[in-house]
């Protein structure tokens, strides 16, 4: 969707100044470190500066993405047209109940430094969260959750910006965004999936090649801007026990280097990594990929990777696994940005082609 970047930028910089600016590098804010650059790139400091950008943005027209911190997205090399924001507000507070208490926390908020905050404070009940990378809005979108627990057991409400009438617009006509409110209930809260993200996931074409979700012009549609989680009183001594208990159960997980994932949704009953390592492809390198020796279902940045590289290494690996195991495994990453077709099996065969006759080498 074409709009005039520097047209908006001289627009919107005398009012953001150092906040705002052009063809920001998305790798720079993803855990992957992959991504071309964003049209223009903004920090947003408040709700109400959110708020008159998404007026803005559907009045001319102008594609807004709000990311968090970019640890399940895979921006296209091609980068991301439009604007790209991310809302800093990092607020919390806690209201004691008596036998337990309401958090009141903004979804910038990430959650090992929270998590570590309550128990100095002696609040239990999101230790499970502890290692978990990302922003506690990011975590609802996905109903993030670790050892055998998930947010959904501890949420009470969030509070959303819905911009989905703005998507509905015309150019020119100003649509207002509406705050509200939803309980669990009415969030669809199921295994690392919600209502929100229902329209996110990623699709197979029938060649076997990884297809972007459909985008909104706001993105997402539902921005989550604070939520309400039950805690309950525990020792200080007792609460970093467990978290410590758990980040080492983390830490001998997953590997150590730059890396993405989980790449796929563990099927029911089993564990996408050790399905991809049955498979005969855990610890194989790709070109400047590796599918990590730690954890298969973690890819390894070794350098110079595309975006194009990870995506045609995703639909490889997901076909190996159909082949083998018999499980069609689904992805758990989001695609953002101006994605072009992926000759998949013409570069992972190249790959292949290249270990093959490196390990040759080797032997002699």
């Amino acid at each position: 969707m074409a709009f005039q970047k520097d047209a908006l930028y001289a627009r919107l910089q005398p009012h953001f100044h150092e906040r705002i600016r052009r063809d920001e590098p998305l790798s720079e804010h993803c855990a992957f470190g992959i991504g071309g650059p964003a049209d223009l790139w903004l920090d947003l400091v408040s709700k109400e500066e959110l708020f008159r950008l998404v007026q803005l943005c559907g009045e001319h027209r102008v594609p807004l993405l709000l990311i968090g911190n970019g640890t399940n997205i895979l921006f296209a090399d091609q980068g991301v047209r439009g604007i790209v924001a991310h809302l800093h507000e990092k607020e919390f507070e806690v209201e004691n109940e008596g036998d337990s208490a309401l958090l009141l926390a903004d979804a910038g908020l990430s959650w090992p430094s929270l998590v570590n905050q309550l128990a100095s404070m002696g609040w239990s009940g999101l230790q499970f969260t502890a290692g978990i990378p990302g922003t506690l809005g990011g975590g609802v979108m996905s109903n993030a959750g670790a050892h055998n627990k998930h947010l959904g057991q501890v949420l009470e409400w969030i509070e959303v910006l819905d911009a989905r009438g703005v998507n509905a617009g015309e150019p020119g006509a100003i649509a207002v965004p509406q705050i509200r409110r939803y309980s669990r209930d009415e969030l669809d809260l199921r295994y690392h999936h919600s209502r929100l993200r229902e329209q996110r996931y990623v699709r197979w074409s029938e060649d076997g090649s990884l297809l972007p979700a459909p985008h909104a012009l706001i993105e997402p549609p539902e921005m989550v801007l604070r939520l309400a989680l039950r805690l309950y009183p525990d020792q200080p001594e007792h609460i970093r026990e467990e978290i410590g208990a758990y980040e080492a159960i983390r830490r001998a997980e997953l590997p150590r280097e730059k890396r993405s994932g989980p790449v796929f949704l563990d099927p029911e009953g089993q564990r996408a990594g050790e399905l991809i390592k049955r498979a005969g492809l855990r610890g194989r390198v790709f070109g400047n990929l590796q599918v990590s020796p730690r954890n298969a279902n973690y890819l390894i940045n070794r350098g110079g990777a595309s975006a194009n590289d990870v995506v045609a290494l995703i639909s490889y690996i997901r076909g190996e696994v159909l082949a083998r195991c018999g499980v069609d495994l689904a992805v758990d990453l989001e695609l953002q940005g101006e994605w072009q077709p992926v000759k998949t099996h013409t570069m992972i065969s190249a790959y292949a082609r290249r270990e093959a006759y490196a390990r040759k080498e080797r032997r002699r």
